[in-house]
């Protein structure tokens, strides 16, 4: 992962964190139920923002290297992974 993706991702972690401790503290206080579901709805966009900060990344670092190596079976399984993460299940 390179250095600048590294620490925005720290960032938004951090940012994350602090929102899912806010999410705590309104159901312990008891808030409105609509309130928490919002929060719970940011916290979720926040994560995917994540997700697509760390996509990015791992495209144009470890599959662009895969891709443009000699070795078939590096860049198939980079491919595989891919497909098996944007199709949400595991490799």
């Amino acid at each position: 992962m390179k250095t600048e993706t590294k620490d925005a991702a720290i960032r938004r972690l951090a940012r994350i964190e602090g929102q899912v401790r806010g999410i705590s503290k309104m159901v312990a206080e008891d808030r409105y139920c609509i309130d928490v579901i919002r929060q719970v709805q940011a916290v979720k966009a926040a994560l995917v923002g994540l997700e697509t900060v760390v996509l990015n990344d791992h495209i144009n670092t470890c599959v662009d290297q895969a891709l443009t190596s000699s070795s078939v079976e590096d860049r198939r399984e980079k491919v595989e992974e891919l497909v098996a993460v944007l199709g949400g299940r595991k490799k």
